[in-house]
């Protein structure tokens, strides 16, 4: 067994107990959770015994968390995260989460471009909410094609037609909440032009 994989496995029993305590879950709760005997998380947590596949993935489930979460985690049993961002399309991609499943955060970042890419809306399951925190951000849904400023957010169904960019010359930076469940598609975006409440589209 190399070193890199001794020194993940010794790291995982600090992390265990850090999200036991997080989640105020009682060693008998996880036992009964996962099947295994007290004595033995006990002794997982401390370091006393190193943990077997057989055993991380009942404890990723119960804990709800992917299985290289607890791998590949800070020795110190950190909470936080520690982010990679992903560059995909010209577009950096900064996950927020890392659990498995459920609702997915993002921050996203697209560069400035003099000669902004034409949309190419695409569908696919799931729901959506943008928040935009930095320039302005271009967003084509189905019919519509919005620019959203900092503050403003929308939120859509994803199997409608989609695409966003740079609104301009400016790069834009927004939050992404994306989950998998379909739901009815509808928008909540302030009028570009005015700040009054204004008639729907």
């Amino acid at each position: 067994m190399d070193n890199d994989l001794d020194q993940a496995l010794d790291a995982v029993g600090p992390r265990l107990r850090a999200l036991r305590r997080q989640r105020e879950t009682t060693l008998a709760d996880l036992s009964a959770a996962t099947g295994i005997s007290v004595s033995t998380l006990s002794r997982l947590e401390s370091g006393a015994r190193r943990p077997t596949l057989e055993q991380l993935l009942p404890l990723a489930r119960a804990h709800g968390v992917t299985l290289d979460e607890l791998v590949d985690a800070p020795p110190t049993g950190d909470p936080r995260i520690h982010l990679r961002p992903v560059t995909r399309h010209g577009m950096t991609m900064l996950p927020l989460t890392r659990r498995a499943g459920g609702i997915q955060a993002y921050k996203l970042v697209i560069p400035a471009s003099s000669r902004p890419r034409e949309p190419d809306p695409q569908t696919h399951e799931g729901y959506e909410w943008l928040y935009v925190l930095n320039g302005r951000l271009r967003l084509v849904l189905g019919e519509h094609d919005l620019v959203l400023s900092p503050g403003e957010a929308a939120e859509f169904d994803t199997r409608v037609p989609h695409w966003f960019g740079v609104a301009d010359a400016e790069p834009v930076e927004f939050l992404s909440l994306f989950g998998k469940q379909g739901e009815r598609a509808h928008l909540r975006a302030r009028p570009k032009t005015q700040h009054s409440p204004g008639p729907p589209d």
